[in-house]
């Protein structure tokens, strides 16, 4: 597109996908606080699909530094909410962050779904829905990335 100016101007990602990414954001925000007040009250998980949740989440790899790993991602998928409704406004450089984001956290979720297929040896189903919901968020800023290059 052409402004007044005469001068090319890239819009944000369709409003759309923008709204997608800060629903997913929302589902996965849920499943970690779920699973950080399941941690912080040691209350046990019901597994209802698979077993292997208490595994999981009682492991050496649930905790960083006596924080559960669940708080981190309630943070993550908080920040993803907030950069992907700024996103939604239009603002370009929202959205590259939430890129950043989504990148690291797909990253983190590789390593947390090695660590529960060959070190753990055992899967947790809020686990699993919550590397899910990173992963979508991370095809989201993909699909973004691209729509600026040919929008």
């Amino acid at each position: 597109m052409i402004d007044e100016a005469g001068a090319s101007e890239v819009t944000g990602p369709p409003k759309y996908l923008s709204i997608a990414a800060a629903v997913t954001a929302l589902v996965g925000f849920g499943d970690s606080i779920y699973l950080t007040i399941h941690h912080l009250t040691a209350e046990p998980v019901p597994c209802s699909v698979i077993t292997g949740c208490e595994t999981v989440l009682t492991s050496s790899f649930a905790e960083i530094g006596g924080i559960p790993i669940a708080a981190f991602g309630a943070a993550a998928y908080f920040a993803a909410f907030s950069l992907a409704v700024l996103a939604f406004y239009g603002n370009r450089l929202m959205w590259f962050l939430f890129g950043v984001l989504a990148c690291v956290m797909a990253a983190v979720t590789a390593w947390l779904l090695y660590l529960q297929a060959f070190v753990i040896g055992a899967f947790c189903q809020f686990c699993l829905l919550s590397a899910a919901t990173s992963i979508i968020l991370f095809i989201a800023s993909l699909l973004g990335r691209f729509w600026n290059r040919n929008g």
